[in-house]
């Protein structure tokens, strides 16, 4: 067993019925969400970040990497990651994933490394971001940074939140609050991402900043 597939996401409910609490026990990444948000099927959310499962380099990024998604929709689904279950009844999605880099990763590891973990391009050149928006597999056009603020570094652990807004082809603006770091050895990125409508993101602002909030990862000791 690797060690990102040793990472286990722990739910407890012990301290507050409000909330689900989310801990990856080998990253130290850990965050919170209210406890009608519900966890969607991890075989479906796996399919959607990496894609098809025979594939090869998708057996591999996935034993490299571990995730979890909540979704509060009334029917969670791994479909709502990128687009809403309605446009009218948008809910909030979070999905999170910490990432074991390779060497050469590791090397090239950036702040803009962060920007980019979610697998959406949003620290990139024009060209590459002309590129994915004219892509046929890409649903999104107009991209557009609402915020960026790079975090305090914190033994030695530093990150990124960034909102973002990309308009869904033929459908509403989505915005994407996204939260990263990178592990204080250089070896882990974990990510954060929210996604809901503008609108829904402008109704549910509190809520949803409460839960990027509460994404932290702590410097594992020996």
């Amino acid at each position: 067993m690797t060690t990102a597939s040793a990472l286990v996401a722990e739910l407890s409910g012990c301290a507050s019925t409000a909330y689900t609490y989310v801990r990856d026990v080998a990253g130290a990444t850990y965050f919170k969400v209210p406890s009608a948000w519900r966890k969607v099927d991890q075989g479906s959310l796996d399919g959607k970040l990496f894609g098809d499962p025979q594939s090869e380099t998708a057996r591999s990024q996935k034993q490299l990497t571990w995730t979890v998604g909540f979704d509060a929709h009334a029917t969670p689904s791994a479909d709502h990651l990128l687009v809403p279950g309605s446009i009218a009844g948008d809910r909030p999605f979070v999905m999170a994933k910490v990432q074991t880099l390779t060497p050469a990763q590791r090397d090239d590891a950036s702040l803009n490394t962060l920007r980019n973990s979610s697998g959406l391009p949003v620290a990139v050149s024009e060209e590459a971001r002309q590129q994915f928006e004219s892509s046929a597999a890409s649903p999104f056009k107009g991209f557009e940074v609402l915020s960026d603020q790079v975090l305090p570094v914190r033994d030695g652990v530093r990150g990124i939140r960034t909102v973002f807004n990309y308009r869904l082809l033929g459908g509403p603006v989505q915005t994407f609050d996204e939260t990263a770091y990178l592990s204080a050895d250089g070896s882990h990125v974990s990510t954060l991402l929210i996604r809901c409508t503008a609108a829904c993101y402008k109704q549910r602002a509190k809520e949803i900043d409460l839960v990027a909030r509460s994404f932290k990862i702590r410097r594992v000791t020996s």
